[in-house]
Formats: C-alpha cells, sequence, structure tokens
C-alpha cells in the first residue's frame, strides 16, 4: 500500500462543471456516436482513436473502457469524463478509449452490462485490439461499475483500476466468490482517499486485502486530504496506477 498525500487539491463542485467546457466539441481523434444494445435501446458512447489508427497502423493497441461517475447527466456524458480525466492520465497509453453512456441509472446492471460488453466486442473486431491488454477503469459510480466488470468478466478484462468506487458487501461477495484462475490473473489497482467523505475507503482497503490474499497482483494508492468531488486530483494518481498496470502486463508477458 503507498500512500500520498495531495497538497494541491482541484476542488470540483461536480463531475458536470468539469465536463461542461470540453464537451462542446471533439478532437478529430473522437467520435460520438449511439449503439444499439441486445435490449433494443439506444445508448450513446464516445470512441478516441490513436493516431495510429488512422495512420494505417496494424499492431494491436491496448484498449480502455471508461466509466463515468454519477451526477446531472447530458449525452455523451462519458466523453467528457474519457476527456478530462483517462485521457490526460494515460495519454502515453496510445489506447483505444470507449466512453459509454450509462444506459441505466448504474453500471451494475444487467441491461448495463449487456450493452456495454457488446460495445467493447464490437469495438474490439473493427479495430486491431490487443486482448492481453484490455483495462477497465471509472470514478464513483464507475467505480463500482469497474468492480462490476472485472468481477464478471475477468475473461474480458485483463486489468482494472477502480477510482472512489464503492465496495460493498456485494463487491466482496463477488471477489470471493470469483475462481482464482480467472480473477487471480488481473492486476487491479485501487485508487481511493482515506478522506473521501461520500464513498468509505476501508471497504477499499478490505477488497485489496482480499485480493492479496488470493494471491492478484494488487496495489491500493491511499490519497489524503482529497475530497470525493476533487476528481480532478485523482489525474496523477490514476496515471501512476496506468504505469503500474503496464509494468504487470510486461511482467506476465515475459513468464
Amino acid at each position: 500500500m503507498r500512500c500520498i498525500a495531495l497538497v494541491t487539491t482541484l476542488l470540483i463542485a461536480s463531475g458536470t462543471s468539469l465536463f461542461a467546457e470540453q464537451r462542446a466539441s471533439t478532437s478529430s481523434g473522437i467520435t460520438h456516436d449511439v449503439f444499439s444494445t441486445p435490449d433494443g435501446a439506444e445508448m450513446t458512447y464516445a470512441l478516441s482513436l490513436p493516431t495510429a489508427v488512422g495512420s494505417g497502423a496494424t499492431d494491436p493497441l491496448p484498449l480502455i473502457l471508461a466509466l463515468h461517475p454519477g451526477g446531472a447527466r447530458t449525452p455523451y456524458y462519458g466523453s467528457g469524463f474519457m476527456r478530462s480525466i483517462v485521457e490526460p492520465a494515460l495519454r502515453s497509453w496510445n489506447a483505444i478509449i470507449i466512453a459509454p453512456d450509462a444506459p441505466t441509472r448504474s453500471w451494475a446492471t444487467d441491461e448495463s452490462d449487456r450493452a456495454v460488453i457488446a460495445l467493447v466486442r464490437q469495438v474490439m473486431t473493427q479495430h486491431a485490439v490487443d486482448p492481453e491488454r484490455v483495462l477497465v477503469t471509472g470514478f464513483s459510480l464507475g467505480g463500482r461499475g469497474t468492480w462490476f466488470f472485472a468481477t464478471r468478466h475477468a475473461d474480458l478484462f485483463t486489468g482494472a483500476i477502480p477510482m472512489a468506487g464503492p465496495v460493498n458487501a456485494g463487491v466482496l461477495d463477488e471477489i470471493g466468490a470469483m475462481p482464482i484462475g480467472r480473477l487471480g490473473a488481473m492486476p487491479i489497482h485501487i485508487v481511493h482517499s482515506r478522506d473521501d467523505e461520500r464513498v468509505a475507503f476501508e471497504p477499499a482497503a478490505e477488497a485489496a486485502e482480499r485480493l492479496k490474499e488470493r494471491g492478484n497482483p494488487v496495489e491500493l494508492t491511499a490519497l489524503s486530504g482529497i475530497g470525493h468531488f476533487a476528481m480532478g486530483a485523482y489525474i496523477s494518481s490514476l496515471k501512476e496506477a496506468g504505469d503500474w498496470m503496464l509494468e504487470q502486463w510486461k511482467n506476465k508477458q515475459e513468464e
């Protein structure tokens, strides 16, 4: 476990305020689209493709599923989260990033599960994705979603970075019920603040201990002095967690 004290924090009243100034336009590598879900509904999403894709490069690229937090959502809400938090932190990955809008009020529902996984698999068929480097990450509501998808789809995702995500008894039960051969191979880096006033830190620490006991490659970055709504203060820690994840994948390839 590493403890990081951040003296300066970026205080954000809500996820909406963070995203508002960037939602008006997208860069040339980001597209906004609508996905027809298996349940017959429509799910808006953003897709970020690195320059290498447009230049015709064929080497498989990492894929990141970015799950937005809660808040007053508008269409392509996930795009703002991707551009404001995930892309700045993991820019060096040169990855394909998918940022859907949750089809229900929670990521952790069967309907959301079917829709999001179908979208991820579609993108993986349309682009050259390295199946050994598929990350799921999210903040708050998206952090809970990260736990949800990681425990349900350990055969698809090869890494998870939950940030400020609620870890309730259900999550702990999911960890305990997962076959070691599946979840045990997945590196998980938890980022959470001890001073989070909305989502308790202790369950995240307990989850880290349970994963460690099961033999998972796991790291817990414990922040200090960061409130739940200071999401921008997580960018540097997400970058460090991403570096850790790349190292775990590299070590696995060398085994």
